[in-house]
Formats: C-alpha cells, structure tokens, sequence
C-alpha cells in the first residue's frame, strides 16, 4: 500500500504515550517497592498466583512465537543476500548468534549490543541504504512513474486496517513484558515517561517512513525487473519479505553492502535477544519459580532455560513461512489475553483474581482459535477485536458473580 503503510506505526506512538500517561506513574512506585522484574508479579500483587503463573505461560509463548519472527526474518535476509545459503542454514546461523551471547551475556549483553545495533541500525539505513536505493532505481522520476497508483498517498488504507492496527499494536505497550522491564529499570517516572515519549517519536515518523520508503524502493525495483537475476523479473509470485534483502545486495557495492547488512541485522538482533530474554524470564521466574531451584545456580538455570526457548524458538521458525504473521500471532495472542486483565487492575478498586484469571485464558484462546480456523469476523476485523470482546465479558460477568474481587489473595 505504499505510505500508507507508515500507518501501522502511528500507533506505536499512540501506545507508546498513552503508557507513558497512564500506565508508567501507576506500575513504577510499586516495581521499586516490591522489587519486581517480570510482568506476572504486578498480575501477582493486583490478584493472585494462579492469575500470575496464567500471565507467566501467556507472556512466554507469546516472546517464544516473537523470538522465532525475528529469527526467521535474518534468515530470510541472510539467503537472499548469499545465494549459496539456504533458508534453513540461515535459520541455523541467525539461531546460533543470538542464542549464544544472550545465554552467556544475559540482560547486560542485551543492553550493550542493543545500544550499538541501534545506532548501527539508524545510521546505516537511513544514510546508506536509502540515498544509494534511490539512486539505483532512476530517482525521483523514476520512482514516480513506476510504482502503482497511490503508492504516494497517505489516504490508501482502510478504517477497518486502521482499526486492526490499532488493536494489535496499541495494547502491546500495556503488556510486553520487555517494555515493564525497561519501566522497572528506569530511575524515576519522570525519565520513564520522556524516554517513552522519544520512543514514540522513533515509531512515528523515523521508523514508520524509513520502512516504508525502503519497501517502497524494493518494489520500484522489482518492477523495473531489477530483481531478474534471482528468478523474479516481476513482483507476482515474489515473497514480498525478500523484496529489501534483494534491494540491498543489488544496488550496494561491497562494502556498504555489508555496513548496511549490519544495520539491517541489528534491528533483528535487538528485538531476537530481548524477546529470548523476556520468554526465558517468564519461564525461571513465574512458571518453575526461583525456590524450586534455590539450590541451583541462579545463572546456570537462566543460561540453560535461556539456551532451551532459543532451540524450540528455531525448530518454530522452520515450520513458519512469513514474518509479519508469525509477529502479529504472538502479538494478537498476548493482547487478547493480558490487556484486559491489565486495565482491571489498574482502574479498578477491587480487581477480580477469577475474572482475570478467565479473561486471560478465554481472550488468548478465542484470539488463536480464529486464527487457526477458517472462521473470519464480519467486516475484516482482526481476531483481536474476538479476544479482546470475549476477555472483557468473561471478566465483567465472573467479577460481578464473585463479587468484584472478593476472590483476591
């Protein structure tokens, strides 16, 4: 669709400063009182364990579905770079990096390369990747004459997209586990709040157009049969997630090709490592529990639970074909059962354990359940709108049955 696709990411900065306002000054205080580290013990402090342990399970196959995205999309990268690599050594490569030095480095590894592959990242695609593409491709006149209609327009996505979008992405910056990490990191609320707010800033515009361009740029140059010695003389048939790689290995000399490889590989690194980490977090810490292994060492069991998610993370990654669904399954999954449950406590004086207990696991049901089925919602809606309805009667009914959280404990 174009630009318009920057939409998608518009509501990265809508969630992003919503949380900011809303979540952040509540979930703070109370991290820094209790000393928490994972998303299920704020669910286990506004209602009990069974509701901590259910967020615990929901949290970790959610990040384990993520990680297995993001491994996916480097291999996808790294064949279509170097045509003598296949699919599967790539999966195997981008599974042994990420894995091994988020085993051995922990958090703090994920910190520092985070930091560096970010930079990398900006500097690389936003100065190298998209000025030498455009030139590639013929410039502005010949982007323009090329690309379908409304491919320039920022109007050419539907409410009903805008809406899906919406419901998808907003309400991952209530319940991502790798972003109540970073708010229980912070030094106070108010540094929170402004790195939120520069956050989303970085969503909307800097990422949203810098992705879309480079999209953009890919498909200009399929079009113009640039694509041709790969097999593709035209986008039909195309897998549309190889469109960049291809771009990239086409139009770059060596050097910057392989500068601009490591920018692109970077952005998958930083989120690979951080959502292995959130997935192996929700596994130690609520699901085993840290008195189950006390006479183990903390560091080994985490290097080992780590090294574990990472290996079924890759076996998932072999069974999924594309990218973008594989990342907004986990995110619809987490969503439908979490969000909900999340508001409750949060602006509701007596939260119900029983009600979220259900919302979780009836909300991230229904949302899988439509997704693995061939039932759709009327009028194109997500699944997400399913889960998220269903979650918010489940606990509206069994809070009024038990009495607005007289069941708490």
């Amino acid at each position: 669709m174009g630009l318009s696709g920057s939409w998608l990411l518009f509501t990265g900065l809508v969630g992003a400063w919503l949380s900011a306002v809303l979540l952040i000054p509540k979930v703070w205080p109370a991290a820094h009182k209790y000393r928490w580290l994972t998303l299920p013990q704020f669910f286990g402090h506004y209602f009990n364990g069974r509701v901590a342990l259910m967020a615990g399970l929901i949290s970790a196959i959610g990040y384990l579905g993520f990680t297995s995205s993001q491994l996916l999309a480097g291999a996808k990268l790294a064949s279509a770079t170097f045509p003598s690599l296949s699919l599967g050594q790539g999966l195997g490569i981008m599974g042994v990096v990420a894995v091994t030095y988020t085993v051995f480095g922990g958090l703090k590894a994920v910190i520092y390369t985070d930091t560096f592959q970010w930079i990398v990242l900006m500097v690389g695609l936003i100065f190298i990747g998209i000025p030498m593409s455009w030139y590639a491709v013929g410039g502005w006149e010949a982007i323009r004459s090329t690309i379908p209609d409304g491919f320039l327009r920022l109007d050419m996505v539907s409410g009903t997209q805008l809406l899906n979008w919406f419901i998808t992405i907003v309400p991952i910056w209530f319940v991502g586990m790798t972003l109540y990490q970073r708010i229980y990191a912070s030094r106070s609320v108010k540094s929170a709040k402004k790195a939120w707010y520069i956050a989303g800033l970085f969503e909307y515009p800097v990422m949203a157009f810098m992705g879309v361009i480079l999209g953009l740029l890919s498909r200009v140059a399929a079009d113009q049969g640039m694509f041709e010695f790969a097999g593709f003389a035209s986008p039909e048939n195309m897998d549309e997630e190889m469109g960049l790689p291809l771009l990239l290995r086409t139009v770059l000399p060596a050097g910057l090709m392989g500068l601009t490889l490591s920018a692109y590989f970077s952005a998958i690194m930083s989120t690979a490592d951080s959502c292995l980490i959130a997935a192996s977090g929700n596994i130690q810490t609520d699901i085993i529990r840290p008195e189950t292994l006390r006479k183990y060492s903390s560091v080994k069991v985490s290097q080992i639970i780590t090294a574990l998610v990472g290996i079924v993370a890759l076996f998932l990654a072999t069974w999924m074909t594309n990218v973008l669904d594989l990342m907004l399954l986990s995110y619809a999954f987490m969503v439908s059962g979490l969000f909900i449950p999340v508001l409750a406590a949060l602006f509701t004086k007596n939260p119900s354990a029983n009600g979220a207990f259900w919302a979780m696991l009836l909300g991230g049901g229904t949302t899988l359940l439509i997704q693995l089925s061939s039932f759709n919602l009327p009028f194109g809606l997500d699944p997400n709108w399913g889960g998220i309805t269903v979650s918010l009667i489940s606990y509206i009914v069994i809070s009024k049955l038990d009495g607005n959280g007289a069941d708490r404990g």
